[in-house]
């Protein structure tokens, strides 16, 4: 149990969280009467499995996210909907929390297969074409020169730049059939579930609130263990931090209202505003961090090197340093916006305490 000022939190989901130690896959479990948490596995991802969710309807089911599009995410996906009692032609709609490939990989897939409607927030919708489409070439030369504004050396330029294209092959794109607002309520019959946009991790990041069943399916943006990335690139928006931060906020102020939160990774728990606050105070300590060592290392790549990781700066590669580089680039235009730093007009920026 982790307190925090605003109570304490709390797993639920304790098979999900022994079969988290253990480094296994968690079973399908009937979480409560007409839903189902559904293990589907990611492959090469310290992450190991995003978690669907089936909510049964009176004539089939709903998916909130789907995985990646590989053949052993589907043969989970389907032998978990079939211990449910469900084959993928009776899915009636997917909602997809975000657009990153292992919630919205698969959704493609099954809509071939079932008919079913895809939902996404019009914001995520948006970015499909050069994400995953014939945009890419553009994405990929606006990661370039982001990049090289944040100082990053030239032999690693490419190579950073293009971490991301293999994730592509895990998407089968799937232009929405419905777009997701925040506040629309879905139509699912015996469902009271309403979309909460939430932004940050994705610009149309969305979390679902089930009033009645007093639930909280929250996808990445709030999990119990680990804090989802938050990162400026070149399709985040501009300040995805501070968007992050006050979706936190949002959704804190549900936490009289649920008994417990179901996220996109890890296991269930309880104690929303706990968790909140937690991830809130991760990122103060990090702006201070941040805040300090701009003196030292003034481009944005000197001082992603220099910062703490969850493992020596060696040790990380390829995507996630890219990652790495738009985490601590997210924190500095959030102190910029407070008007703690300042960037310079040259490339690479250096940043100065202002």
């Amino acid at each position: 149990m982790t307190a925090g000022s605003a109570g304490p939190l709390w797993v639920t989901g304790v098979k999900q969280q022994r079969a988290w130690v253990e480094n296994v896959l968690p079973p399908v479990e009937r979480v409560q009467q007409g839903l189902w948490s559904i293990p589907v596995p990611i492959p090469d991802s310290p992450l190991r499995y995003v978690l669907v969710y089936a909510l049964e309807l009176d004539d089939g089911v709903a998916l909130i996210d789907a995985g990646w599009d590989t053949d052993d995410a589907w043969q989970a996906l389907t032998q978990g909907l079939a211990t449910a009692g469900y084959v993928v032609a009776d899915v009636r709609g997917v909602m997809v929390t975000h657009i990153h490939p292992d919630h919205y990989g698969l959704a493609g897939r099954v809509r071939e297969a079932s008919g079913a409607w895809v939902g996404l927030h019009p914001d995520d919708a948006a970015l499909l074409p050069a994400r995953y489409g014939a945009g890419i070439t553009d994405l990929l030369e606006g990661m370039v020169a982001l990049l090289r504004n944040c100082g990053v050396p030239e032999d690693e330029l490419r190579v950073l730049s293009g971490a991301s294209l293999q994730i592509a092959d895990y998407v089968r794109q799937a232009e929405p059939d419905r777009l997701i607002r925040d506040g629309d309520r879905l139509p699912l019959p015996g469902w009271d579930l309403r979309a909460v946009h939430t932004p940050g991790h994705s610009p149309g990041h969305l979390c679902f609130h089930e009033h009645r069943r007093r639930l909280l399916f929250s996808g990445d943006h709030v999990l119990p263990r680990i804090t989802p990335n938050i990162g400026v690139h070149a399709q985040s928006g501009g300040n995805p931090l501070a968007d992050f931060i006050d979706s936190l906020a949002r959704v804190g102020a549900l936490d009289s209202h649920l008994d417990e939160v179901l996220p996109g990774h890890e296991y269930r728990f309880a104690g929303l505003a706990a968790r909140v606050s937690a991830l809130v105070g991760h990122h103060d300590a990090r702006l201070q961090e941040i805040h300090a060592a701009v003196t030292t290392a003034p481009t944005t790549w000197e001082l992603t090197a220099a910062l703490s990781w969850s493992r020596p700066w060696q040790q990380i590669s390829g995507f996630m340093r890219r990652a790495a580089v738009a985490e601590t680039l997210a924190h500095l235009v959030l102190l910029e916006s407070r008007g703690r730093v300042r960037r310079s007009r040259e490339t690479p920026w250096h940043w100065v305490q202002h």
